[in-house]
């Protein structure tokens, strides 16, 4: 990366701390003071996650959080996807049980969910799922928006970690949905991984792989900047 000043801050647009210290992790080798918008603005924007897909909310997130704070921005929106649920949670992973739900309102709204389509009569066993779970996936998709560059800076990248729900919750890590998705290839559940091990191949980390370019020309525009300033 292109050494940078101690001005570099990043602002991340989320209040959910969980996803905060994931990107602060992801962030670390980078020369970038990581901040969550409460740690700018006393009266974070309220922004209505209205959209049909991730990146609509992710880009209104990043948008609104970098008017505000006029700083560059990152925005996280993510959920879990349940293919005998028709891609359910989707969007609404936060507030699958209701608008203010919690985790464990939303994961025991997935479970009651998932018992129903197990016991339809005439649902195939196929559709139900394996006997290790239903088939799904977790999605991110990372919205970075710059707002000292005119006209819309906004980029987008997106990441996905597949795996199967269990009805039997199990470890202590993450947050939300991580106890009952077990990771493909790993057999064990988000929640059991090491902080090491979900870095490498969650959906937030495999989206983040992707942000790093931008990441690295934002960096190289501001230094640009910056030695055209001292000629």
């Amino acid at each position: 990366m292109t050494p940078t000043t101690a001005t570099d801050t990043l602002v991340v647009a989320t209040g959910n701390r969980g996803k905060l210290e994931e990107l602060r992790a992801l962030l670390a080798d980078l020369p970038w003071r990581v901040l969550g918008v409460s740690e700018v603005l006393a009266e974070p924007p309220l922004v209505v996650e209205d959209g049909e897909t991730f990146a609509d909310n992710a880009l209104k997130k990043a948008r609104a959080v970098a008017r505000a704070t006029m700083t560059l921005t990152l925005a996280d929106d993510s959920g879990l996807e349940v293919d005998v649920l028709a891609g359910r949670p989707g969007v609404r992973s936060g507030r699958f049980a209701h608008d203010h739900a919690t985790d464990a309102e939303n994961n025991a709204a997935l479970l009651a969910a998932l018992d129903v389509i197990a016991h339809s009569a005439g649902v195939t066993a196929e559709r139900r799922g394996s006997t290790e779970g239903f088939p799904a996936r977790f999605r991110c998709v990372l919205a970075l928006v710059d707002p000292s560059v005119r006209g819309d800076s906004a980029s987008t990248v997106e990441g996905a970690c597949e795996g199967l729900i269990t009805r039997t919750p199990r470890g202590s890590g993450g947050f939300g949905y991580d106890p009952f998705f077990v990771v493909e290839g790993t057999g064990k559940t988000m929640a059991e991984l090491s902080n090491a091990e979900k870095n490498r191949v969650s959906h937030r980390a495999l989206a983040f792989a992707s942000l790093r370019p931008a990441l690295a020309a934002v960096l190289a525009r501001r230094a640009a900047e910056v030695a055209a300033q001292v000629k």
